[in-house]
């Protein structure tokens, strides 16, 4: 089956890479893709935002399969534009896709699937955040209720930042309640009615150690959480994301795709603290590094109903770690064309993912991007691949680069 992969980012790469070992793929094809996907895949020039641009393409290449990995694209239509063309697309449509859209959308949805979640106000005027914050309390949690890849969101003691950062937002908020205990992502893939959870994995959103500084799309990973409760799939299986999956389609508007439900593991149990439509950026780096299942039978079970007649993801014994190299000024801004080196020095083993990158008429590997490279390896253990992922690391430089030196410590 040939396959096309929508998009240019380190979400993309890591599903091209696992596309790529996949014996079930022939012909692998990415739009507009990066330097990294160039390795695996034959890039294409198109607009991923143009719903009929991609369905032209996918159609012109006589693909398979359609995976759409941001979540842009999904919300402006391309899984419906492909689809209507009867073409398998992995993504679900605008309609579902406005779990992560609207963030007010997917708390109402929520709400009527009686999926546990933080208390939160929906807010369009100065009047009603600075109600909001003061019913709910410091720390405060003000989010942007539209996409922001990952950066419209602050969490802060500082009433006047949370002002400020609602304000800047330019539109309808949502002002949540702080949920204490620490975070996990867990990815549930979808046909509109059947869900098969992935591996959990965690995240690590503040740029700086220690979980200082702003939040960021993801300064690195790690998978599995030996640390996590044994029932905690089965659990976020029964209560979030089946429920969530049946209310989409009790509405007519069918999810199939991935659901990305970001946990807090609260002192009063499991919480949803935001839903995507599309795998997350950094964690499908270490899934796709652990998963020892075909991807390409998986996806295209999802775009085509039929989830519950393949056999459920099977992830390898180990663990997996990745560590962002993001660059300078990240992620308030981000600097381009800097020359990156070494990144085809790494040791055996670990892989350099492109998030952002491009090259230069001259041959150069250069910075295009906020977050530049992800660094993954496996191993035996956490402790394992955290060591070698942190010696792939060490062997990348470019002017001004930056990255966490505790993602997975003391795991």
């Amino acid at each position: 089956m040939d396959v096309l992969v929508i998009g240019g980012g380190g979400r993309e790469h890591a599903l091209a890479l696992a596309l790529s070992r996949d014996p079930g793929v022939g012909a692998l094809h990415a739009a507009p893709g990066n330097p990294g996907l160039a390795r695996v895949a034959t890039l294409h020039p198109v607009d991923p935002l143009d719903p009929a641009a991609v369905a032209d393409l996918a159609a012109s290449l006589d693909v398979g399969l359609v995976v759409v990995g941001p979540e842009a694209p999904l919300v402006a239509g391309v899984a419906d534009a492909v689809t209507a063309r009867g073409i398998a697309c992995f993504g679900p449509g605008a309609e579902a896709a406005r779990l992560e859209g609207s963030k007010a959308f997917a708390k109402e949805v929520m709400a009527a699937a009686g999926v546990p979640t933080a208390q939160a106000h929906v807010c369009t005027t100065p009047e009603e955040v600075a109600a909001a914050l003061d019913a709910l309390g410091a720390p405060y949690v003000v989010k942007d209720d539209g996409l922001a890849a990952g950066k419209g969101v602050v969490v802060t003691d500082d009433r006047d930042e949370a002002l400020a950062h609602a304000a800047a937002c330019g539109g309808a908020v949502v002002v949540e309640e702080f949920l204490d205990g620490p975070e996990v992502s867990l990815f549930g893939l979808c046909d509109g009615a059947v869900v098969r959870p992935l591996q959990p994995a965690q995240d690590f959103k503040r740029a700086l150690d220690g979980d200082a500084g702003p939040n960021t799309g993801g300064m690195g990973a790690y998978s599995p959480l030996d640390w996590a409760p044994a029932d905690l799939v089965d659990e976020v299986t029964r209560t979030v994301l089946q429920p969530t999956v049946d209310e989409m389609a009790r509405r007519g508007t069918p999810f199939a795709g991935l659901l990305y439900a970001g946990l807090a593991l609260t002192s009063r149990g499991v919480r949803v603290v935001e839903f995507n439509a599309r795998f997350g950026d950094p964690e499908t780096q270490v899934l796709m590094a652990l998963l020892d299942s075909p991807l390409s039978e998986l996806l295209h079970a999802c775009a085509t109903g039929r989830l519950g007649e393949v056999e459920p993801p099977v992830f390898r014994d180990g663990a997996a770690v990745t560590v962002v190299m993001a660059s300078r000024g990240y992620p308030a801004t981000s600097s381009s064309g800097d020359v990156i080196s070494g990144a085809d020095d790494v040791p055996a083993g670990v892989d350099v993912i492109h998030a952002g990158t491009a090259t230069t008429g001259d041959g150069d590997l250069v910075t295009a991007g906020g977050r530049v490279l992800a660094v993954t390896a496996a191993g035996d253990s956490v402790a394992a691949a955290r060591e070698a992922a942190y010696a792939g690391v060490a062997t990348i430089s470019f002017p001004g680069a930056q990255h966490r030196t505790d993602i997975a410590a003391g795991r």
